[in-house]
C-alpha cells in the first residue's frame, strides 16, 4: 500500500500543532494544518493525559478536516530535559562469500548498538549513523555495494525516558490515534530549516520553544550533538509577569507586541502602557525596560548554550554559524543578541522545501517541528520501529541565575514605587 501520506504532531507547552502532507519526491503537499492550545504539558513532559489528548484531537481534527482524509498514526515529535545522547562505535564482520556488504549487514550493525548497557528507566529513541568505516577506511557515507570484511560504524544514540514515551503514547491513543514514529524535536527540526552545505561546515540549530529550548549540531552532513534545556520562551513570559506585576496573557502580549531581545535592537524607545490589576490604574513604561527585563533571560539562555559548545568541543567546528528557530526565535532582537553572545553569523530559519497546498501557512520558525516531522529521518531506527505497510492516513468515505535575579529584582521594586 502507498506510503506517500504523513501526519507530524508537535507537542509543545503553549499549541499543539498537526500538519498533514502527501510526499511528492524530497518535497512535501501541505494538505491540512491544525493548532490547538496546549494547557497539558510543561517542558516537554505530558502533566495531564485527558488535557494533552484533548488538545490532540482538536489539532489533528482541524488538519483532517482541511485535509479531507481520516487521521490513523501520527509521526509525534519527542522532548524535554530527559533526553540525552552518546556517541557508540561498533563493528559486525561481513561473512558472505563475495564479501559484498548489504542491508542486511547495517541491519546487524544497528542490532548490536541495542545491546549496549543503558539505564532502566530509559529506551533507545534514536540510532543515528554518523559515519562508516569499511576495513578502517572511514568517511563513507553508504557502504552498501562495498567490498570488506568488516564494517564499523559511528553512531549517535538517542535516549528518553520510558515513562515520558508512555505518557506521550497514552495521550495519542485516548485522542483515538496511534503513534507511527517518535522523532527528536531538534531533529526533525534540523530537517526542515537546515541546508545541506550547513551540515556540512557545521552549524547549531537552536529551536526555541515554549518550555524547551532545543540543540542539535551538525558537522560533515552527519548530527554530533543534541542537548535540551528547559529554558525557553515561557520563562521570558513569566519573568516580565513576576517583575511588571501583570497577569500571564497580558505579559505574553507584551513580549510579542513590544519586546526585543536586546536594547541594541529597539528602533524607538516608546512608552507602554502596563494594565493595572485590582486596585492599581494603569502605568507606562518605556520600551527598555521591558527590553532589560527580556534580554537578561534570553543572554542566560544563549550563555548556557555557548557553554555546551565549549564543554562538548564544538564552540570552533561551527563554520556556518548559528540557525535560530522556533516560537522564540521571533522575538526582535535574537539573531542579533545570538551573534554578540556566540560572536558567529546567525540566521533565521524558516520551513524548506516545501511544496504547494497550504505551505505557506507553516512557512514560520514556529512551526520548524512539525514541519520536519513530516520528513522522517533517514537511516536512523525509532524506538518503535512502526513502519508497516498500512498507510497512516487514508481518505474517507464522503464528505534562574544571580545575574537574572538582580536585574529582576531591582526592575520590580522600582515598579512597585510607581
Amino acid at each position: 500500500m502507498s506510503d506517500k501520506y504523513v501526519v507530524g504532531l508537535d507537542l509543545g507547552t503553549t499549541k499543539v500543532c498537526c500538519v498533514i502532507a502527501e510526499r511528492k519526491g524530497d518535497r512535501s503537499d501541505i494538505l491540512g494544518f491544525g493548532v490547538s492550545p496546549s494547557e497539558g504539558l510543561n517542558r516537554g513532559l505530558v502533566a495531564n493525559i485527558a488535557k494533552t489528548a484533548e488538545a490532540i484531537k482538536e489539532s489533528v481534527g482541524i488538519a483532517a478536516n482541511r485535509a479531507g482524509i481520516e487521521v490513523t498514526k501520527l509521526n509525534v515529535g519527542v522532548a524535554g530535559e530527559h533526553i540525552t545522547s552518546l556517541r557508540h562505535r561498533n563493528y559486525v564482520t561481513i561473512s558472505n562469500q563475495d564479501k559484498e556488504i548489504a542491508q542486511e549487514d547495517l541491519d546487524r550493525l544497528k542490532a548490536d548498538v541495542r545491546t549496549i548497557r543503558i539505564p532502566s528507566d530509559r529506551q533507545i529513541l534514536h540510532i543515528i549513523p554518523e559515519e562508516y568505516f569499511v576495513d578502517n577506511q572511514g568517511g563513507i557515507e553508504n557502504p552498501i555495494g562495498m567490498c570488506g570484511s568488516k564494517l564499523e560504524a559511528t553512531n549517535h544514540v538517542v535516549l528518553a525516558s520510558i515513562p515520558a514515551i508512555q505518557n506521550i503514547k497514552k495521550s495519542v491513543e485516548r485522542a483515538g490515534y496511534s503513534v507511527r514514529d517518535y522523532i527528536l524535536q531538534p531533529v526533525a527540526s534540523s530537517l526542515s530549516v537546515l541546508e545541506e552545505n550547513e551540515m556540512d561546515l557545521g552549524v547549531v540549530l537552536i529551536d526555541i520553544g515554549g518550555g524547551t529550548t532545543d540543540i542539535a549540531i551538525y558537522q560533515d552532513k552527519s548530527i554530533k550533538h543534541t542537548k535540551v534545556i528547559g529554558v525557553a520562551g515561557r520563562q521570558v513570559t513569566n519573568d516580565i509577569r513576576e517583575t511588571l506585576g501583570v497577569v500571564t496573557a497580558d505579559a505574553e502580549k507584551l513580549k510579542r507586541d513590544y519586546g526585543y531581545a536586546c536594547e541594541e535592537a529597539i528602533i524607538k524607545d516608546q512608552e507602554i502602557i502596563i494594565k493595572g490589576v485590582g486596585a492599581r490604574g494603569d502605568t507606562t513604561i518605556p520600551n527598555s525596560l521591558l527590553t532589560q527585563i527580556i534580554s537578561v533571560r534570553m543572554h542566560e539562555l544563549f550563555t548556557m548554550i555557548d557553554n555546551e559548545l565549549r564543554h562538548t568541543g564544538f564552540k570552533n567546528r561551527i563554520k556556518a554559524g548559528v540557525v535560530l528557530t522556533g516560537g522564540g526565535a521571533l522575538l526582535r532582537g535574537a539573531t542579533e543578541l545570538a551573534e554578540e553572545v556566540f560572536g558567529m553569523p546567525t540566521r533565521l530559519g524558516v520551513p524548506l522545501s516545501l511544496a504547494a497546498g497550504l505551505a505557506r501557512e507553516i512557512e514560520s520558525p514556529e512551526f520548524a517541528t512539525v514541519a520536519g516531522l513530516i520528513k522522517g529521518i533517514p537511516g536512523s531506527t525509532s524506538s518503535e520501529n512502526i513502519i508497516d505497510e498500512e498507510k497512516p492516513i487514508k481518505k474517507k468515505q464522503g464528505p534562574k541565575g544571580k545575574k537574572l535575579k538582580g536585574v529582576l529584582s531591582n526592575i520590580k521594586e522600582f515598579f512597585n514605587e510607581l
